[in-house]
């Protein structure tokens, strides 16, 4: 079964209910992996988008912040979710498709502006969000698995407009880079969309403060889907739909894709 994928942090799914139906219309991906829904799941506009034929939803909701959801054309089977760090937060739902695929939603915490755990509690409930992700997927190492979301963290050099520049910047710290280097060591994960486009600069956000995001371009790849080794040979066919950030009423991310043969 080939099925393709989208991850997209909506920044607000009612709020932003046109463009997701923009997307699914126009792109018609089989999955779409939303974070940051900001919305409880009872009060997420399923009527439209089941309309547009994505029949089947799973997802963690919380009124006003985080939330995440998978939305599928597919059968999807709700495989629980995980509060790292303790935080009671929306911030992960796993679904099985009919093929036995597990994917996994994610929205790690943004860290807040000071990259420092004794000035800034956000960033260390984030480095903490990420080593129990660490923990779990060594104590539970997946298999037949995705990881999709809004990672929040850039971890290449060529994933940030400017590295020597972000070296001090919440997302790009080499303390984050090492966490998230432990979560995917521990998982065994691949990140899927350096398998396809290994060079080059490459983002998924740009800041709602640029005004001319896209002429400035100084952009982070924030977005991430990563496979377990098993199926990464399955995989194919990675982009990231940059237009997306110029649509009415955007979200400051774009959707990162990928295709899976299965």
């Amino acid at each position: 079964m080939s099925f393709s994928l989208a991850t997209w942090n909506i920044n607000s799914v009612r709020l932003r209910e046109p463009i997701v139906l923009k997307l699914l219309q126009e792109e018609g991906p089989d999955v779409l992996c939303l974070q940051e829904c900001k919305s409880p799941v009872e009060k997420i506009p399923m009527e439209a988008f089941r309309a547009a034929g994505y029949t089947h939803m799973i997802g963690r909701g919380q009124k006003g912040y985080n939330g995440v959801a998978i939305l599928s054309k597919l059968p999807i089977e709700d495989m629980g979710d995980m509060d790292f760090a303790s935080l009671g937060h929306a911030r992960h739902v796993a679904g099985r498709l009919e093929n036995g695929v597990t994917i996994h939603n994610f929205y790690v915490p943004a860290g807040g502006d000071e990259p420092d755990r004794e000035k800034n509690i956000k960033f260390g409930q984030k480095l903490d969000y990420l080593t129990e992700m660490r923990d779990w997927f060594k104590s539970e190492r997946p298999e037949k698995a995705v990881l999709v979301g809004d990672l929040n963290i850039a971890p290449r050099e060529d994933d940030v407009w400017d590295h020597k520049k972000l070296l001090k910047i919440v997302s790009h710290t080499p303390i984050e880079v090492d966490h998230l280097a432990q979560v995917m060591e521990a998982g065994g994960w691949q990140d899927v969309t350096r398998k396809d486009i290994p060079e080059g600069l490459l983002y998924s956000w740009w800041s709602y403060r640029a005004k001319d995001w896209s002429e400035a371009d100084k952009g982070r790849r924030l977005d991430h889907i990563w496979t377990t080794p098993d199926i990464l040979n399955a995989t194919h066919s990675s982009r990231i739909l940059r237009a997306a950030r110029g649509w009415e009423q955007p979200s400051d991310h774009a959707p990162v894709f990928a295709t899976f043969d299965l």
